[in-house]
């Protein structure tokens, strides 16, 4: 007798489809990679959609030079795992060639500078897909987002030029210069994430469970005390019980207080918090459409 598959049995069936139809449509994808939960699922996905046969793409990350220690560190040993080659573009080498302009002051951070350093790469490797894991419940212009998402000669996004997806059925036509991004989690929510972690027992940086850390409160965020982060005048250094929820550039992620030590704890919390885990990001409160007006620039 054929048992009903539940609901993350459901959603791993339809982004290991997706990755099957990148392979498919595309001749040079790579799958970008934060170090972050969601693109480690992605990961985990593309493992069993091609298994016994290594991940045929190759992993890009775009360092920018302000990354969590810890994130790194579990970057590099899971690459080892896999056994994928992994592509680091560097902010700060766009810096140096004259192609980005570093921002200044105590908030300056580098994270809207990643689409620069993205956009380069995906030209330099001639990459006509790229498969991030962003989610349509993250941010509200995340929501605009198809799974095939269309980005022009310019590397650019214009939420009214994007293909219908009636039926799962994904246009990945494109003129030479052209590229896609592609988002197999689309349709997953935080709380589908960490479930899906759970139920695989996949390994994660530290950064997402109960530590102390030393932080600063800025503009209603806890952040993180790392050498690149510079305490104003009049901040108090606290030392907190926090975790993270995104592990994004140092200097724009805000912490969370929290004693979730473990995933049972944080999928208990995430069920119960009322805000999404990009509400903890410096770079998304810069204007009311700040996520949108990256987007359309290139940004992930």
């Amino acid at each position: 007798m054929q048992t009903r598959m539940n609901h993350l049995e459901e959603l791993e069936a339809e982004s290991i489809f997706v990755l099957r139809e990148v392979a498919a449509q595309f001749e040079n994808p790579v799958i970008l990679f934060s170090g972050g939960k969601d693109s480690l699922v992605v990961i985990h996905l593309a493992r069993k959609a091609f298994h016994p046969a290594k991940i045929p793409f190759p992993l890009l990350h775009i360092d920018t030079g302000h990354n969590f220690a810890e994130t790194l560190e579990f970057r590099d040993a899971l690459v080892r795992d896999v056994g994928a080659r992994l592509l680091v573009g560097s902010v700060q080498a766009s810096i140096d060639e004259g192609r980005a302009a570093e921002e200044q002051g105590p908030s300056a951070s580098r994270n809207a500078l990643q689409t620069i350093t993205l956009l380069d790469a995906i030209a330099a490797h001639k990459f006509d897909c790229a498969v991030g894991g962003a989610r349509r419940d993250e941010e509200k212009a995340r929501a605009k987002e198809r799974i095939f998402s269309f980005r022009d000669a310019f590397g650019q996004w214009d939420p009214k030029n994007q293909r219908p997806e009636l039926w799962n059925l994904f246009n990945g036509r494109k003129r030479h210069g052209e590229h896609f991004r592609v988002f197999p989690l689309s349709n997953w929510t935080e709380l589908d994430v960490w479930q899906y972690i759970a139920m695989e027992k996949l390994a994660l940086p530290s950064l997402y469970f109960s530590h102390e850390r030393e932080c600063v409160r800025r503009d209603g965020m806890l952040l993180g005390l790392t050498p690149h982060i510079q305490v104003k005048k009049g901040e108090k250094v606290e030392r907190l019980v926090v975790r993270f929820r995104t592990v994004g550039d140092a200097t724009c992620t805000g912490a969370v207080l929290s004693r979730a030590a473990n995933i049972d704890d944080i999928i208990q919390e995430v069920a119960a918090s009322r805000v999404t885990e990009r509400g903890g990001r410096a770079d998304d409160k810069r204007s009311e459409a700040a996520m949108e007006e990256r987007k359309v620039q290139g940004y992930f």
